[in-house]
C-alpha cells in the first residue's frame, strides 16, 4: 500500500520504519522539506535530526505535506497537536478526500501557564487544549470533511504501536474510533499487519475525546513504572 506519514518526530520515524520493513511504499510529508533535509540539531525531545534517519531508510521519499498526502491511499497524521488542524487544512481538500486519515496527535499545549501545575521530571505536565466536549480528532474531520478520520495509536507509545509483541507477548489491547467503517477497517488490517491481535472498536469519533485525554493517566502510569514501556489489556 501506498502510506504518507505526515511528520518527521519520533513517533512518525516508528511507523515509517515499521512500514517500509512491511513492504509499504511510504513517502514523508513535512512542511519544508529543504529545511527537514538539511537540519543537524535535535528536537525539543532530543530526538536526532532527520537527516541521520533518513540516511538509514533511503529508500523512503521526502516531500511536502500536500504531495505526500497526495500520492498516498492511506495516511498518517505525526504533526504535533498544537499545529495539526493548521497543517492539515493547508493541504488541498483533494488530497485527503475518500481517504482514511489516522490521527494519533494530543492537543497539549507544552509548558503552560497553569495555577496547579503537575511536576515531571521533564518540566510541567501539559495542557490540553481541548477535552469534555471535543477533541482534536473531531477538530480535523471538521476541517477535512471529505477525509475518513479514525483516532487510533493515541493510547501507547508509538514504539508500542508498531512493535507489540515486545513484550506481555503482545497480549494488550489497542482503541480505535471514527465514523467510517470502511475506514476502521483498514486501519484495523494496519493493526493486524504490526501484530495486534486485540483492537477495539470505541464507536463513533466522538469517543476519540477520551482517547486523548487518557493520555495523562497514561503519562502517570508510565513515570510510576520508571519510564518502562507498557500495554494495557481490556478484559471483557
Amino acid at each position: 500500500m501506498k502510506i504518507a506519514v505526515l511528520g518527521t518526530g519520533a513517533g512518525a520515524r516508528c511507523h515509517i520504519a515499521a512500514l517500509s520493513a512491511l513492504g509499504h511504499e511510504v513517502v514523508v510529508g513535512t512542511r519544508d522539506p529543504q529545511a527537514t533535509s538539511i537540519r543537524s540539531a535535535p528536537d525539543m525531545m532530543g530526538t536526532p535530526p532527520f537527516p541521520v534517519f533518513h540516511a538509514e531508510h533511503p529508500e523512503v521519499r521526502l516531500t511536502t505535506f500536500a504531495e505526500a498526502a497526495d500520492a498516498a491511499e492511506l495516511v498518517i497524521n505525526g504533526i504535533d497537536g498544537a499545529n495539526a488542524v493548521a497543517a492539515l487544512s493547508r493541504i488541498p481538500g483533494d488530497a485527503l478526500a475518500g481517504k482514511t486519515l489516522v490521527d494519533y496527535a494530543v492537543p497539549y499545549e507544552y509548558n503552560p501557564d497553569v495555577p496547579r501545575p503537575w511536576p515531571t521530571p521533564w518540566g510541567v505536565m501539559p495542557r490540553l487544549t481541548v477535552c469534555d466536549t471535543d477533541s482534536l480528532a473531531e477538530q480535523i474531520q471538521r476541517a477535512l470533511p471529505d477525509a475518513r478520520v479514525v483516532k487510533a495509536f493515541v493510547t501507547q507509545e508509538q514504539e508500542t504501536v508498531v512493535r507489540p509483541g515486545e513484550f506481555g507477548g503482545g497480549d494488550h489491547t489497542t482503541l480505535i474510533a471514527g465514523d467510517h467503517q470502511g475506514a476502521k477497517a483498514q486501519v484495523t488490517e494496519l493493526l493486524y499487519g504490526y501484530g495486534w491481535r486485540d483492537v477495539l472498536d470505541l464507536g463513533e469519533l466522538f469517543a476519540a475525546r477520551g482517547m486523548e485525554m487518557y493520555a495523562h493517566l497514561h503519562c502517570a502510569i508510565g513515570l510510576a513504572l520508571g519510564g518502562h514501556r507498557f500495554g494495557v489489556k481490556i478484559v471483557r
